[in-house]
């Protein structure tokens, strides 16, 4: 973009240097060790350096710097070595500059955290698949080295989500797909859950613009009436709080736009239906440490007088605090009208905490420290995310997820050893986590003095003895029980010799199958079957064969006969138009980001292929991945799959648009209600005589007094299901009717 004209060199200098005194300014109101000089040092250093770069806003580059060490400084919390090495960041990566001229200037210390972000840089991933699992660990090595090189990394994506709208649209799903993937349960997972909850807002209002601007507007509609609402709940617990002699504040807090949709689409209801639109929050002021316990409680007591408190829903989080070191105690109780309200009750010490992760540390720290041992510390609690990575570079991210987004349970040994792991973890999970033996030969679990199978997920609170047999072995199915990094690494590694026995086998069936067709071997056959497969690499496609996953047939092959011998079927859309590159080369950099691919038909074939995983249907916000053979393949928005794809090749998206081309696509609605006389009946008629849709497949059970049927039908576009499933639900009996995937 280009810069302003009206902005002249003097406005851009006292824009430059205001940024700069704000920075001063926060930092000098904290609780660290006073050493401006060598902040002063290393922006004078970085302007100069950065000098005549400009953004692709048009604003001097300085400006990114400057606003990461910001962030580094007031939003998470770090000191003058951090906020040196932030303004420095991008010095050895944009310039003519060395980790030995850093060094030189600065140090051994803020060098070494400026050279661990310059590795890291770009994102966490590298422009081909098999590189991502090396970035990110790297990424995630650099906790074990100086943690601080990842909270850096966290400050410079969280600015480059604030300002992503300068970016092409391909650009901002790749970026807004990868910081939701990984970015965002990372800060959950340190404790930083005011970025966190922005980073998942920014991330979904950037893929799904139009259902954010919705949701906002909504809950903007809404505020009068929640307003009142809150007001009329909060009376009579005022009253017992102001008796009990407490200063403190009652506020009411609405979910995030993200949390909202995600529970909305989880839960397949609108807008009107998330009852738990908001949660009320009592924050008291206790200079006492030791009463901040007691006092929750005693607040717990009187809300409870008042209302009546739901049995399962009551969190102490004051007793086990969380891994990442939160604390608050949670009670869920019936409102005034009829709906369900979660009180979430804190000091205001916990509440600092629990917005501003370490960054809340420094305020109530008393004396002077070192801030690498306060960080040291503070990294002790999610080391374990760092061991044993699994090198496949899907599967190892997916691994780490789970681990990161997890909420934690705590379990106890037989000694009363307490042990932490993530929710919904297994029998298995425990004894691959006390010792690779114990996993491997795991035969059952005492549970609370009972016996379980190896598959029973576990509660917090459990006592848990593991039983091993010396005659157990590892199978391959155990890896579904497994949710923890380390499990399911291990048995991956107890596995592996296993699987290249398969795949061994697998290649050499491969092999013999062309040479039954007369098929000359060579990679872009190998390459063309791996892609029509959807598989990640050819190891992975011959395991699949060897497993007897993938079938050996004609289907395989994607063939016609011609003239007496087989040619190959390379459909392209791009035919006539600038040919995306193969992914043997640097991935598609050329595509017009610009352009809208038209989703349209060309005498009686489709430009694009649906993606079999999710379905989408002309009205569903989609977008298209072209895959190895200049294929466009749709997938909705927010399929699982696209999630991975985003983070993974984000240069291989498209932007998509339905055309109005008169076909009909599949969609499946799932129909819930209560089973009587004539419901069926009901149901055929809405859809075949008063809609005429074409229906394919009904599938109904029904189970002591309760029905269930899964409908397949034909339809134009989306806004046809939505007015179906409207219809359906007015069906007396009907509980539910919504789209699945």
């Amino acid at each position: 973009m280009m810069q302003n004209s009206n902005i002249t060199p003097e406005m851009e200098n006292q824009m430059i240097e205001q940024a700069y005194q704000n920075l001063l300014n926060g930092y000098l109101s904290s609780n660290h060790r006073k050493k401006v000089e060598i902040i002063d040092k290393a922006f004078k250093f970085a302007r100069d350096a950065h000098q005549g770069i400009r953004r692709r806003s048009g604003e001097p580059y300085i400006m990114h710097p400057l606003a990461v060490a910001t962030i580094v400084s007031q939003e998470i919390g770090l000191g003058s070595t951090s906020i040196s090495a932030a303004l420095l960041h991008d010095v050895v990566e944009d310039t003519d500059y060395t980790v030995e001229d850093i060094e030189a200037q600065f140090g051994k210390k803020i060098a070494r955290i400026v050279d661990g972000l310059t590795k890291i840089s770009g994102g966490i991933f590298g422009d081909k698949a098999s590189l991502q699992a090396e970035n990110f660990r790297k990424l995630l090595l650099t906790m074990s080295e100086d943690i601080r090189v990842v909270l850096i990394k966290m400050a410079d994506r969280l600015h480059n989500m604030r300002t992503l709208s300068s970016m092409p649209a391909n650009k901002q799903y790749k970026i807004a797909g990868e910081t939701l993937y990984i970015y965002a349960p990372l800060a959950h997972r340190l404790g930083l859950y005011a970025i966190k909850t922005e980073l998942e807002d920014l991330s979904f209002k950037y893929n799904h613009p139009a259902e954010y601007d919705r949701i906002k507007s909504q809950i903007a509609a809404s505020e009068e009436a929640r307003n009142e609402l809150f007001t009329r709940f909060a009376a009579p617990i005022r009253e017992r709080l102001d008796n009990m002699g407490l200063k403190y504040t009652f506020t009411v807090r609405v979910k995030s736009c993200y949390s909202i949709w995600n529970k909305m689409q989880t839960k397949h209801i609108p807008f009107e239906e998330v009852y738990d639109l908001y949660a009320a929050r009592i924050v008291f002021e206790c200079d006492d440490e030791s009463a901040e316990k007691p006092t929750c409680w005693s607040i717990y007591n009187e809300i409870t007088e008042v209302y009546a408190k739901h049995p399962d829903r009551v969190r102490d989080w004051l007793t086990t605090p969380k891994v990442n070191k939160y604390r608050a105690l949670h009670v869920t109780v019936m409102g005034p009208d009829g709906n369900w309200v979660e009180v979430q009750i804190r000091s205001r010490q916990m509440d600092d905490i629990a917005e501003r992760g370490f960054a809340a540390h420094w305020k109530y720290k008393i004396g002077e420290g070192e801030e690498e041992v306060e960080l040291k510390s503070w990294l002790s609690t999610v080391t374990d995310i760092l061991k044993d990575p699994e090198p496949n570079a899907i599967d190892f991210l997916d691994t780490i997820k789970l681990n990161l987004f997890a909420s934690e349970i705590v379990v106890f040994t037989p000694k009363g050893e307490t042990m932490t792991l993530p929710k919904g973890a297994s029998v298995l999970d425990l004894a691959f986590t006390l010792h690779t033996d114990l996993g491997t030969h795991c035969l059952a679990g005492k549970v609370n003095h009972k016996l379980v199978p190896l598959s029973y997920k576990l509660a917090s609170g459990d006592q848990v003895e593991i039983i091993t047999s010396n005659s157990q072995k590892p199978r391959p199915e155990w890896e579904r029980m497994l949710v923890t990094a380390k499990g399911k690494t291990r048995l991956r590694s107890a596995l592996k010799h296993q699987r290249r026995l398969i795949i061994d086998e697998g290649e050499k069936q491969f092999m013999q199958f062309l040479a039954d067709h007369k098929i000359e071997f060579s990679n872009e056959v190998l390459s063309q079957i791996i892609s029509r497969q959807f598989v990640a690499n050819k190891e992975e496609l011959f395991f699949m064969i060897g497993n007897k996953e993938i079938k050996l047939n004609d289907e395989i092959l994607n063939k016609k006969e011609h003239g007496g011998r087989f040619n190959w079927l390379r459909r392209n859309p791009f035919k006539g138009k600038e040919q995306p590159a193969k992914t043997t080369d640097k991935p598609q950099e050329a595509i017009n980001t610009k352009a809208i691919y038209r989703l349209t038909t060309r005498d009686g074939k489709s430009n694009y292929h649906i993606a079999p995983c999710c379905h989408p249907i002309p009205g569903d916000d989609a977008v298209g991945f072209i895959n190895d053979d200049g294929e466009v393949v749709v997938h909705k928005m927010d399929c699982p799959t696209m999630a991975r794809l985003k983070a993974s090749y984000g240069s291989r998206l498209v932007q998509t648009q339905w055309e109005d081309h008169g076909d009909r696509f599949l969609a499946t609605i799932h129909i819930e209600g209560i089973d009587q006389k004539g419901i069926l009946q009901s149901i055929v008629n809405i859809i075949s005589t008063n809609m005429s849709i074409n229906m394919k497949k009904m599938n109904v059970t029904a189970d002591q007094g309760v029905f269930s049927c899964d409908l397949d039908v034909l339809i134009g576009d989306a806004a046809v299901v939505t007015n179906l499933c409207r219809e359906i639900k007015k069906v007396k009996g009907i509980n539910s009717a919504s789209r699945m995937n």
